[in-house]
């Protein structure tokens, strides 16, 4: 068996003349494509709570949370970690409440919590977190006598 050294010299002497074909991706950056599907928007002002998101969700990445139906007053759980970004919510969506960023892409994080985006208002918010922080805690047994 031969070895091809001839090419592989030659392959040698043209990379030293060659500039590299890598990019210097974090400090120049090239604009998204206008069809990138980036991160999950979404317009509490427009949505009717119809739950139609969640349901054609195929990785379970949407919730929506219902505090008022009447008043209005929804929080959407989005699990971005779970998330395929094949826009089957956006598509199915009658009120034009969600859209894909195509801005906000760059998702990555070394621990799991900041995957877990809540949308709403603050207040709204912040009583879905302390219920899911009561339902965690353990509750303290009664003691008989």
């Amino acid at each position: 068996m031969k070895l091809p050294i001839a090419g592989m010299l030659r392959d040698v002497v043209e990379s030293l003349f060659k500039r590299p074909m890598t990019e210097k991706y974090p400090f120049e950056k090239h604009p998204a494509p206008e069809r990138l599907r980036g991160e999950l928007m979404w317009n509490p002002e427009k949505c009717t709570g119809c739950c139609l998101c969640s349901k054609d969700c195929p990785s379970n990445a949407i919730e929506l949370i219902t505090i008022d139906k009447k008043a209005k007053r929804f929080v959407m759980e989005y699990h971005a970690d779970r998330c395929t970004y094949c826009a089957q919510c956006v598509q199915n969506c009658r009120f034009d409440c969600l859209n894909m960023s195509n801005t906000q892409w760059e998702l990555a994080a070394l621990s799991r919590k900041p995957f877990t985006v809540y949308y709403g208002k603050d207040e709204d918010v912040q009583i879905i977190l302390d219920k899911q922080a009561g339902a965690k805690t353990p509750q303290p047994k009664p003691v008989t006598t």
